[in-house]
Order: structure tokens, then sequence, then C-alpha cells
């Protein structure tokens, strides 16, 4: 039979309710397209494709990274590189932030197909 409790003391720490719970938890990451804050799902996105020799990885909303995948194909986006600065001058990703501006953190839709498959 499992013991309910250690044999070595109180757990004081089980039963600790300082409400420290809020500052221990670090604030979400700025999406690295549109630049606001990520809600709680965080995508871990590539800019560099890893079939293009990518390794950084950067956090993104779904919704931008969705964007990015059926916007641009892999060489353009090994062109851009890491410079997000650089995408956001496209006219197409700039009426997308436009739009995803006043979206709420974790809002996701279908942003489309690729063209040309």
């Amino acid at each position: 039979m499992a013991r309910k409790y250690s044999k070595h003391g109180p757990r004081e720490d089980i039963y600790d309710d300082s409400g420290d719970d809020a500052d221990a938890a670090p604030p979400p990451p700025d999406c690295w397209l549109c630049e606001r804050p990520c809600g709680e799902t965080v995508i871990w996105h590539h800019p560099i494709p890893k079939s293009r020799g990518g390794r950084e990885v950067v956090p993104m909303h779904a919704i931008c990274q969705n964007m990015l995948n059926t916007t641009f194909t892999n060489s353009e986006l090994q062109r851009y590189g890491m410079d997000a600065s650089l995408l956001r001058t496209d006219p197409r990703v700039e009426k997308f932030v436009a739009w995803v501006a006043n979206k709420d953190p974790d809002f996701n839709a279908a942003v489309g197909k690729r063209k040309g498959r």
C-alpha cells in the first residue's frame, strides 16, 4: 500500500495559499510577425524553413503562422530570413497585421489556401 504522505515530514508547500502563483508565471511572449502578445497557444515557428536550413524558432500566433505559410513559398521566406520588419513591408502582410491588430490573442480563423495548388 502506498503512503498518502511522505515519511520525511509534512508538506507545507502543497498547502501554501500565499497567492504567489500569478507572480511566478512569465508574461506571454510577443508574436514575431504582428508584435502583439501571444495568448495561451504559442506556435514556435521557423522563420527560415527547416527544409532551407533554418534552425532558429520564434513565437507566433497560430493565425500569423498560417498567414505566412499560405502567402509565401519556402524560398521567399528564406530570402526574408529573420527580419520580420522586412516581411511587414509586404502589402499583403501589412493588410493582415492591420486586420488582426484588434483581435483577441487566441483568435484563429482560416486565412485561405495557398495559390497554385
